[in-house]
């Protein structure tokens, strides 16, 4: 009997056996980014900054604080010590790069996380709950927009007297607005969609409801809205530095050496030029990859 089965069933198509396996979500979005050479290779730049900013106290040939008036702004490959020159205090260029490097990324990097995490939070519960929450919300958030994020952002800071700390706090004020309306903007769109629908008629409770149907489908736009917003964290911190409501002296923070070195531009102008090229290619690459997801994670290209 079972000879008699087995001999009735046809055979595999041989189309069928060399099927590839089908990809989920984020298969595709890996497979789409693994065949753009534009995002893998400002993405290789972007990592090699940050593993470079990490691994600044083994990388840097020299102590970043360290003075001498006899160096003072040296040409790169100086003494063939100091690869890329020294600054205005004679300091090694190289090791103030890579420390450098370790707090612009921290005060870039930082506010959008807290920013992301709150704005996300407010904009999911505002699109979820709608009604009077959703009002609530969207119109103290939108109170904010009278306000440019840049003078915002340097008025909170010269209003906490600057530092640090409270220099990665004014951008985050300010990315906490458009965060919050994408995230509200995403979560309004899915809300009444079917499978939530679904979800709600079986009874499932509403923190699995947000968690498995609501936040898997906006947590894409919004990050993809947060990277884009690294490059400005970055631009927007080195230039809290540069006024000087940033980082302090003498910490190596390359807005706060682009305003120290702006004075010796027409005397080693390659050496004033460094900080802003290391901000330039952060940012670039930061806004390549960003587009580069926003490409590989939209589903009807």
């Amino acid at each position: 009997m079972s000879t008699a089965t087995s001999d009735a069933l046809p055979p595999p198509d041989a189309t069928e056996l060399s099927l590839p396996a089908q990809r989920g979500y984020w298969g595709n979005v890996g497979y789409r980014l693994r065949y753009d050479p534009v995002t893998l290779c400002f993405g290789a730049l972007l990592l090699l900054i940050i593993l470079s900013a990490i691994c600044a106290p083994w990388l840097a040939p020299f102590d970043p604080y360290q003075e001498s008036i006899i160096r003072r702004l040296k040409p790169p490959g100086y003494q063939d010590r100091y690869w890329l020159g020294t600054d205005e205090l004679g300091r090694d260029m190289l090791s103030r790069l890579l420390f450098g490097g370790r707090i612009t990324l921290t005060m870039g990097i930082v506010p959008v996380l807290v920013a992301t995490l709150i704005g996300g939070s407010l904009g999911v519960v505002a699109g979820f709950a709608g009604g009077l929450v959703n009002m609530i919300i969207m119109r103290v958030t939108d109170v904010f927009y009278a306000f440019p994020s840049v003078l915002l952002a340097v008025a909170i800071s010269g209003a906490m007297g600057g530092g640090g700390g409270k220099g990665m706090m004014a951008p985050t004020r300010g990315f906490i607005r458009p965060l919050c309306r994408v995230a509200e903007t995403a979560t309004t769109q899915v809300r009444n969609l079917d499978f939530v629908d679904a979800a709600r008629a079986t009874g499932a409770p509403l923190r699995l409801v947000l968690w498995h149907h609501v936040l898997g489908n906006v947590l894409g736009p919004v990050l993809i809205y947060a990277s884009s917003l690294v490059s400005v964290s970055i631009i927007l911190a080195s230039g809290l530095s540069f006024l000087g409501l940033g980082v302090k002296p003498p910490e190596p923070d390359w807005g706060l050496m682009l305003n120290a070195l702006r004075q010796a531009i027409y005397v080693n102008p390659l050496i004033c030029a460094m900080p802003g090229i290391m901000i330039l290619l952060t940012s670039i690459s930061m806004n390549m990859v960003s587009d580069g997801l926003r490409a590989a994670m939209d589903v009807r290209s």
